[in-house]
């Protein structure tokens, strides 16, 4: 079996697993931000901003003035132990994969 950093090479399609769950906050984060790069999610997150930006704007007189209460961006990924997500691997990512390779096993994409 190859070692996870070894599969990560720019330019190739890899499927990511999450073996264990990180225990730094800044490595859950940095995994759901590797899992919003997929395509799919792409979609439903600019979909999701569309509705955001058109819908669910909340106007509100305050002090005579008009204030925006604008709705959180919703996660559509959760870094959760088990979960995989597969990524054209580039090289601006290679180095948060790295970085959070002990977390994840990776396999080529088929």
């Amino acid at each position: 079996m190859a070692n996870t950093a070894d599969l990560i090479v720019p330019n190739t399609d890899v499927t990511f697993t999450i073996t264990k769950k990180p225990n730094r906050p800044a490595a859950r984060k940095t995994i759901e931000r590797l899992m919003w790069m997929q395509p799919s999610c792409v979609k439903d997150l600019s979909m999701l901003q569309r509705r955001r930006k058109q819908k669910d704007i909340k106007y509100t007189i305050r002090a005579g003035r008009v204030w925006l209460d604008r709705p959180r961006a919703t996660r559509t990924a959760r870094c959760v132990k088990g979960e995989s997500f597969t990524l054209l691997v580039t090289p601006h990512i290679v180095n948060d994969l790295k970085s959070v390779a002990k977390y994840l096993e990776a396999t080529p994409a088929s």
